[in-house]
């Protein structure tokens, strides 16, 4: 301390525990104010608290705070025993880090603050101290300020009138002065009674989160509004507000009041930084944000909130301190950082803005709980965590609600308006800097949401299949938006919502939850859009890890306490958190439900619930187009083989073999058919086509031209009157007719193993005959296809297969396989087969289909249809 003369000193020791960082604020705050220098509390206490949390959090020492004051300033000291540490020195190469680090924070404050600051050394301590100087003021002065030439000293009237208003605990004008009067043009029967917010034209204070009503019950407030005179005009004026209560205890407010220009009448001096800095800059200014906050400030909304409240708490002495975040509806406050609290009240649980009635019940406004047992509720944050004296302040922003910055402490009656208006000032001066980080983390993760949701559409549309869908339901939602995922479905509206799909972060864990989620009722399928709450999960598994737990302690006194959800104490915590439902809607009828589930004590965020029901609308259209198709591709399975033969009748002396192989997934009714049936004794007909186009119509077309050849066949016509009969049938149709090609024929087997064939080919792909000499020739000539001309003159051809012959007869989705520019044609299928002399119907079907397959890489884009028949040789003897 050098030559200065020590006045005053005060000293005590904190033992190595968390509590003693706020029983030493408590210390330094009581002794700075006892000495009458109340104006340098919060630097010394801000400074205090850094120091013993660093020696007794950190170094796990001791800490010994000294208290001194001089006739030039005051002087802390703190010691702990710990005297290894290094200590970063300023002018060196290493660094005083900052305010993000563990390390060096209190130092870097020390420097911010503090007029001079050092570290000393002792074989057994360290000691960091800091010195605040004094104003220099002369003896009686309580502020004042330097000598100023006459041009430079603030304007007023000639005669300065301050308006004197009393306002009572209803915030009514109870007194009215002559110079109020004078003033606004009221006489003071003409206003007495009267609210005084009917007179205020400024219902918010430019720059400031405190509205005139808030601001006439704190104990004492500055600032700028407007007045209505009796003229009509706005008068601005400059107000002092002071609380003060009578002999009998009756609140009233003091309003002082001067026109805005003349505000230096009234308004309180800002303290000026000392001439004495660190760094001894000429200027020097510090900016109230960085005091409270610290510089640099973080530049990430988290750090920034966390910030705060450890500030918080600490400017007040408290025991724990809270931020939450406003929604955009302003109708919830979203818990964004704490300190002090149990983990159950940690990030995003959320509380209503208006938790009561009255002025205490709104988080709009400031407010100051000395007892929270005697209003049970008030603070649904702190239920159950002891704390029992709160003062919760508002965060606004041009009038609008942004979020609340609360502190409590566990003793009763800790806090007063004094310490409300202390808050309200720190929230004032952050409240802009959280907005434009929030505003800056919601257009971050907007744009994450809008990425995120083009890549779930485009994985959504790209699957028509129900299963795969139900999984990538799951898949996008885990882990990104929640920790466990589960998808009920509902298979029409008489119903009950069916367990579809269920996914964790680890995979562990999955069986687990899918017994839990068996065996308690599903969620209501409730169409209202939104996120709702269900609690069943959780509860549930807390039961069962009950039970768990006392079967393992024996204390189980029944079988029915012994049995149960077979879960685990594990599957317990990882549904213990927020579960919630969204309802899966799509037109207009709800198809099942989204559930997302957090660990224990989690709870999602706002924006994360607005996301995962964007997704949910979204995937709820995919499932049902997933539905849809389905049950389209069930109906055209179904008439595709309603179409075809169901079995193939044994035809003597004859083999027969089909391939048929549909294009595509299977959701569209191909246009190739075959059929193979009797007309009567020692006569079968057979016959293969192919219709234009696929789908319903060419279905149509197919069923007609299959079903008519039966019934022509079996009445004995021949083969030109049957597809002749069928070509007019076919015109008939109109528009909804389509031309067919359709290669016809009747086989008659004859007692010496050999077949006659009478053969009629309307427009398809020749028949191709195999001789057992390896020879390939067509069967039959081409003749004009069906459903275009009227008149048509058909004839059959007469062939003879002798044993060992084939007939092979194909549609054109085999002679047109294409690879490119070539095609395989009629050459080459004659190519094919020719080497396959010797082989039975089913191996040359066989041989001919993978031929085709293998011609081109790509899979084929039409129905291929082959009906092979051979005339098998004689046993030999």
């Amino acid at each position: 301390m050098g030559s200065a003369v020590i006045t005053a000193r005060a000293a005590a020791t904190f033992e190595p525990v968390g509590r003693s960082v706020a029983t030493a604020r408590a210390f330094v705050r009581d002794t700075l104010q006892g000495w009458g220098h109340s104006e340098l509390v919060d630097d010394a206490v801000v400074l205090t608290s850094e120091l013993v949390t660093n020696a007794v959090v950190h170094a796990g020492t001791q800490a010994d705070v000294l208290c001194l004051l001089t006739e030039d300033g005051i002087r802390v000291e703190v010691g702990d025993r710990y005297p290894e540490r290094e200590v970063p020195l300023q002018g060196t190469g290493m660094s005083l880090g900052g305010p993000d680090r563990e390390g060096g924070r209190g130092l870097l404050l020390c420097a911010a603050l503090a007029s001079k600051w050092g570290v000393e050394y002792s074989p057994t301590q360290k000691h960091v101290w800091f010195q605040l100087d004094l104003p220099q003021r002369p003896v009686g002065t309580r502020v004042a300020g330097p000598v100023l030439p006459d041009a430079l000293l603030p304007v007023a009237d000639g005669r300065i009138r301050v308006a004197v208003v009393q306002i009572d605990r209803t915030g009514a004008i109870a007194s009215w002065s002559e110079d109020a009067q004078d003033l606004f043009g009221y006489a003071a029967e003409q206003v007495t009674g009267k609210p005084l917010t009917d007179l205020t034209a400024w219902p918010q204070t430019p720059g400031i989160g405190t509205g005139i009503a808030e601001a006439l019950q704190m104990s004492r407030w500055e600032g700028s509004y407007g007045i209505r005179g009796e003229d009509g005009r706005v008068i601005p004026v400059y107000a002092s507000h002071l609380r003060v209560r009578d002999s009998e205890g009756e609140p009233s407010t003091v309003c002082l009041l001067v026109r805005e220009f003349e505000r230096a009448v009234l308004q309180t001096p800002q303290r000026q930084p000392s001439p004495d800095t660190v760094g001894g800059g000429e200027g020097r200014t510090t900016d109230p944000f960085e005091v409270f906050i610290g510089s640099p400030a973080p530049e990430d909304l988290d750090g920034l909130l966390q910030r705060t409240v450890e500030r918080a708490r600490d400017m007040l002495d408290a025991d724990s301190a809270f931020l939450l975040l406003a929604t955009d509806d302003e109708t919830e406050l979203e818990v964004r950082a704490t300190t002090g609290l149990p983990s159950a009240r940690q990030r995003f649980a959320r509380v209503p803005v208006e938790a009561g009635t009255g002025r205490y019940g709104s988080a709009r406004m400031p407010a100051v709980h000395e007892d929270l047992t005697a209003v049970p509720g008030a603070v649904p944050l702190l239920d159950g965590t002891g704390m029992r004296s709160v003062v919760t302040v508002p965060l606004k922003v041009e009038g609008r609600l942004t979020g609340s910055l609360g502190v409590a402490a566990e003793a009763a009656g800790r806090y007063t308006n004094e310490e409300a208006l202390r808050l309200q000032f720190a929230a004032d001066r952050i409240a802009l800097a959280v907005e434009s980080a929030r505003l800056g983390e919601l257009e971050r993760l907007r744009r994450g949401s809008l990425s995120f949701l083009v890549e779930a559409s485009d994985l959504l549309a790209g699957t028509l299949d129900r299963d795969q869908t139900l999984a990538l339901m799951a898949q996008m939602t885990v882990p990104t938006l929640a920790a466990w995922c589960a998808v009920y479905t509902i298979a029409d509206p008489t119903s009950d919502p069916y367990l579809s799909y269920v996914l964790h972060e680890d995979e562990e864990r999955i069986d687990g939850l899918k017994a839990l989620l068996s065996r308690i009722s599903p969620p209501d399928p409730v169409p209202t859009p939104g996120a709702r709450i269900w609690n069943a999960p959780s509860e549930a598994a807390h039961q069962a890890a009950l039970r768990t737990s006392m079967r393992s302690l024996g204390l189980a006194s029944s079988p029915h306490i012994g049995s149960g959800i077979g879960t685990t104490l594990a599957t317990a915590a990882a549904v213990g958190g927020e579960t919630v439902v969204l309802p899966l809607v799509a037109r207009n009828r709800v198809i099942g439900m989204l559930t997302l589930g957090k660990p224990t004590d989690d709870h999602f965020r706002q924006e994360i619930l607005e996301l995962a029901e964007d997704l949910s609308r979204r995937a709820a259209l995919a499932l049902d187009n997933a539905r849809l198709y389905s049950e389209r591709m069930a109906i055209s399975q179904s008439l595709q083989r309603s179409l075809l033969p169901p079995e193939l009748p044994v035809v003597p002396n004859v083999e027969v073999e089909v391939i048929y192989r549909a294009a595509g997934e299977g959701n569209e009714v191909g246009g190739d058919f075959y059929d193979l049936f009797p007309i009567r004794d020692g006569a079968y007909g057979f016959a293969i086509g192919d219709v234009c186009g696929t789908g319903p119509q060419a279905a149509a077309v197919t069923g007609l031209a299959r079903h008519a050849l039966r019934l022509l066949a079996r009445e004995g016509f021949s083969g030109p009157a049957v597809l002749e009969r069928l070509n007019a049938a076919i015109l008939d149709e109109g528009e909804r007719s389509r031309f067919l090609t359709l290669l016809y024929g009747e086989l008659w087997p004859q007692e010496d193993g050999s077949s006659i064939l009478k053969i009629v080919c309307a427009g398809h792909p020749l028949p191709l005959r195999l001789r057992q000499d390896g020879t390939v020739t067509p069967a039959a000539e081409p003749q004009p296809l069906l459903g275009v001309m009227e008149d048509l003159e058909l004839y059959e051809e007469t062939i003879t297969l002798d044993p060992g012959d084939v007939l092979l007869c194909v549609t054109d989705g085999i002679t047109e396989r294409r690879e490119g520019a070539r095609m395989l044609g009629d050459d080459g299928l004659a190519d094919v087969l020719a080497g396959c002399t010797g082989l039975t119907a089913g191996a040359v079907a066989a041989r001919v289909l993978r031929a085709v397959e293998r011609f081109a890489a790509e899979p084929a884009s039409d129905d291929m249809a082959i009906l092979a028949m051979r005339v098998p040789e004689p046993l030999k003897q």
